[in-house]
């Protein structure tokens, strides 16, 4: 035995950790997370599949213990916790988590409401249809084996697969640096994508989708992306699907209504979806809604009672898909492990293709396999006819000869598996009419061989054959069966529904107070005074915005990201209110720049600290999270600096070099994000102040408390990005223009 200690190799630290690092990530790719695009599992739901398929739990057979199939898996495949064995088995027998189950359950196995299934020694567990078609053929060769973890034993690399299961079923994983989210569909579609693909083979994404127009998830839901976006998504492999709630109109008389919803989006948890809208409710932030129940049995229903009866149903409904789970979004990012092992994204075409090509290996394999077992047993039936046609022979050799077998192999010219055959025959066997039997069953097999052999060397042939099993398949598990009907409603995107915000948020004018530190607040109503507003030690009055609580905010950052506030969700109160860098994601080392009132259809003149600049649409600069979004490219050392509205139809920028330059605005390109052009240039300086106005009113600008025009601007005009000359005499020497 080598001592270890004599084993030991000196590396460089980082060299070490990054071929662990390197060799954690793969097994989790490859051993984890990541499904095989031919029968669409992963290792531990392929083991547990297998280890059932060997404790001959058939559809058709009594369950056994999960406690039982968990401890084979453990013991002889999967050398894990039992806990995320059972939990893999659970998730497989849930109807409402796997499209088509794989596992028939017996017992408590968790519902829609997010319970957890009972324990393992309580419940009990046998395959379904759907996994015994995946496991069909498993014992003739189709696949290859290879050893567990121990050695003891062999476990299969991919099962056979006669199920389009990654597709049917979907699977979610997330590993090093990549994950996959790929969602159910409904298998007679598949099935139909299969067969026009077999008969096409360079049949495109889009011809495809023709047959498959969308997921179907086995909560239901209804579909509302567009066709447009369904396609791409498919056709890259990347993108997302948004599904909502079922729901209904249910009326109650003398004009009252309620809305029942009887089916929620795929992986959302019923008492979790109803606790976010109660929590919305207690903080009346939906003002539509006045109740919520649950009135579900073994179906869902759940009562949404409006405020009155005068509401629109559409614009509640759209309310609560904007602000709960009644509306979510599926990502679709189709990465797997492809037969070589090695993960990709594969678009629609590409996955079926890669089944198919499964499909057709397996039927080689299987045929090759029958083939061996046929030549064996004609080759035994040719031994059996020339025993029957020279019985005393073989008896007298049998009897007599002190190696009945090497005497029999040189009487007769016999092979050692006849001559074995014959020696293990039964006396029973030796009837009168024995021989016609074996020559009946020698010309079938020769046949059938003789079809095999065909079978193997005629490609159309083999294509056949497969059709014919994906019809097969969608005979059995298609929208005529309970379980293959649709139960996804594939609709049009819905037409937007404009939804007032004075409907989701109470009306009221309030005044926004924002200090120098970034302190934030409102005070209800339109403060004309704001001598009294208080501020803490050291700070004091920035920006102070008359606006409504509908209204939003928008804030640009020095690091050239734009925020967005909704005036109703800011702070109340006579206090000093709470740091504007609580509510949004302004990195420590930036400050604010601007702080004002979203206004729709405007445009933006927005510049940086070295002079470049370009105007922005206001639209395209709202941001729907906390991080913001990034609008303006900075350069090291470079600050966003002014952002101000492009109005009238000139620019007017100045620098600390104390250089005034004037030059038409559609000398400015709009642009939704970048670095901009150059409005001004700088030997040794950067951009004092920026405005905008119109050229034949002149430039005006504030000198001490008095208002200075400059009518004629014609001097400082010039071409946008030149220097500029000294302002006119009066300009103030701080470079501001107000």
């Amino acid at each position: 035995m080598t001592d270890p200690a004599l084993d030991i190799h000196d590396k460089p630290l980082s060299e070490a950790l990054g071929e662990r690092y390197l060799s954690y990530a793969l097994s989790t790719i490859m051993a984890r997370s990541l499904p095989d695009v031919r029968d669409g599992l992963k290792p531990v739901h392929r083991r547990l599949l297998y280890a059932m398929s060997q404790l001959k739990l058939e559809p058709d057979t009594p369950p056994k213990k999960c406690a039982r199939v968990v401890g084979d898996v453990i013991g002889k495949f999967h050398p894990h916790g039992d806990t995320a064995v059972y939990d893999a088995l659970v998730r497989l027998a849930q109807d409402f988590a796997v499209r088509y189950p794989l596992i028939d359950g017996q017992g408590n196995f968790g519902n829609i409401d997010g319970d957890n299934a009972a324990a393992m020694r309580y419940t009990e567990a046998r395959l379904t249809d759907v996994a015994r078609a995946l496991l069909e053929g498993i014992d003739e060769d189709t696949v290859d084996f290879r050893g567990t973890y121990d050695g003891e034993g062999e476990e299969p690399i991919v099962l056979p697969a006669a199920f389009p299961n990654l597709l049917a079923n979907g699977s979610q994983g997330i590993a090093v640096g990549m994950a996959t989210s790929i969602p159910p569909h409904n298998a007679e579609e598949l099935c139909d994508a299969l067969s026009h693909l077999i008969k096409k083979p360079d049949a495109t994404v889009e011809d495809l989708v023709r047959f498959i127009p969308g997921p179907d998830f086995p909560t239901g839901g209804v579909l509302v992306e567009s066709q447009a976006a369904i396609a791409e998504a498919y056709r890259t492999g990347r993108g997302s699907f948004r599904v909502r709630a079922k729901w209904e109109v249910e009326k109650l008389g003398q004009g009252t209504w309620q809305i029942v919803v009887t089916e929620i989006p795929y992986q959302v948890q019923k008492s979790r979806l109803i606790e976010k809208i109660a929590e919305l409710l207690a903080a009346r932030k939906l003002f539509l809604l006045d109740d919520v129940r649950d009135e579900s049995a073994e179906d869902i229903r759940l009562v949404l009672v409006p405020k009155n009866r005068n509401v629109d149903p559409d614009v509640l409904m759209e309310s609560l898909f904007k602000t709960t789970d009644l509306e979510t979004r599926f990502g679709l990012n189709m990465n797997v492990l492809d037969k070589d092992n090695v993960p990709r994204v594969m678009n629609l075409r590409e996955v079926l293709q890669a089944f198919l090509a499964h499909r057709i290996e397996v039927l080689e394999r299987r045929s090759r396999h029958r083939l061996g077992k046929i030549d064996h047993r004609l080759e035994v039936l040719g031994g059996y006819l020339i025993a029957y046609l020279n019985l005393d022979e073989v008896i007298r050799i049998i009897r007599e000869e002190d190696e009945p077998k090497r005497s029999l192999i040189k009487a007769f010219s016999l092979t050692e598996v006849q001559a074995e055959a014959i020696l293990n025959m039964r006396l029973r066997s030796l009837r009168k009419l024995e021989e016609f039997e074996i020559r009946k069953e020698h010309d079938s097999l020769s046949a059938e061989r003789a079809d095999l052999l065909d079978l193997l060397e005629n490609e159309p042939r083999r294509w056949k054959a497969i059709a014919r099993q994906v019809a097969e398949t969608r005979k059995r598990f298609g929208k005529a069966t309970k379980l293959g009907a649709r139960r996804t409603v594939v609709a049009d995107a819905p037409s937007a529904v404009i939804i007032p915000l004075e409907a989701m948020v109470e009306r009221e004018p309030v005044t926004v107070f924002c200090s120098e530190k970034g302190w934030i607040r409102t005070v209800k109503g339109h403060q004309a005074d704001t001598s009294d507003i208080k501020y803490k030690d050291g700070d004091r009055e920035r920006f102070v915005l008359r606006v409504e609580t509908t209204d939003k905010l928008i804030v640009l950052g020095t690091n050239g990201r734009f925020y967005t506030l909704g005036v109703d969700k800011l702070p109340r109160g006579r206090g000093f209110g709470e740091p504007l860098r609580l509510m949004i994601d302004l990195a420590n080392d930036a400050d604010l720049v601007t702080l004002f009132k979203h206004r729709p259809g405007r445009r933006l003149l927005v510049a940086a600290s070295n002079g470049r600049g370009f105007q922005v649409e206001e639209d395209e600069v709202i941001a729907q999270t906390r991080g913001g979004k990034q609008v303006m490219t900075l350069g090291d050392g470079v600050e966003a600096r002014f952002c101000i509205p492009a109005e009238g139809d000139s620019v007017a920028a100045i620098g600390n070099n104390r250089k005034l330059l004037v030059f038409p605005l559609e000398e400015v390109p709009v642009m939704a994000r970048g670095r901009g052009v150059m409005i001004q240039k700088y030997t040794d300086g950067s951009l004092a102040d920026l405005t905008t106005f119109k050229f034949s009113e002149g430039l005006s600008w504030k000198s001490g408390e008095r208002t200075r025009l400059e009518a004629d601007m014609t001097p400082w005009k010039g071409n946008r990005g030149t220097s500029g000359r000294l302002p006119p005499n009066g300009f103030p020497k701080n470079n501001r223009f107000t």
